[in-house]
């Protein structure tokens, strides 16, 4: 069969290094869903892999998949990840995925504040540190 795909590939794609990129699963609450593709992008730019769930799996598909299987599958995403990335304030659920990275899988965390240009209209992201984070309202203390 490889010969049979080596006749079909272009040669500059047999020739190519195929690089290797560290993974970021991205975590943010259902509060900034919106700016899945801007933090995707933003991961995308700095030669980083975005494992972004929102991206996979839309909003829990609309509701008609059980949010624990989504849960559990999130969980088989994070662990194939290199670093975590939280941006902006932190939800029940992305304080459980910094515990998870934290306590279990002992990857990095880092932390990005979501700002956004009042004259651009665009969305920047800063990278902050852990004591600078803010929780989400109606979320537990954490």
């Amino acid at each position: 069969m490889i010969k049979k795909i080596q006749k079909i590939i272009n040669k500059n794609d047999l020739k190519r290094k195929r690089k290797k990129f560290k993974v970021i699963y991205p975590a943010y609450s259902k509060q900034k869903f919106f700016l899945r593709e801007h933090i995707s992008k933003f991961i995308l730019e700095k030669k980083l892999v975005p494992l972004n769930p929102f991206m996979n799996f839309n909003y829990f598909f609309g509701d008609t998949i059980s949010r624990k299987l989504i849960y559990d599958v999130n969980d088989n995403l994070i662990r194939l990840a290199n670093e975590l990335w939280v941006f902006d304030k932190v939800s029940d659920g992305v304080a459980a995925e910094i515990y998870y990275c934290e306590k279990e899988l002992k990857i990095p965390v880092r932390y990005f504040k979501i700002k956004k240009d009042p004259k651009t209209g665009f969305y920047q992201f800063d990278e902050i540190q852990e004591t600078d984070i803010k929780v989400e309202k109606n979320s537990s203390q954490i």
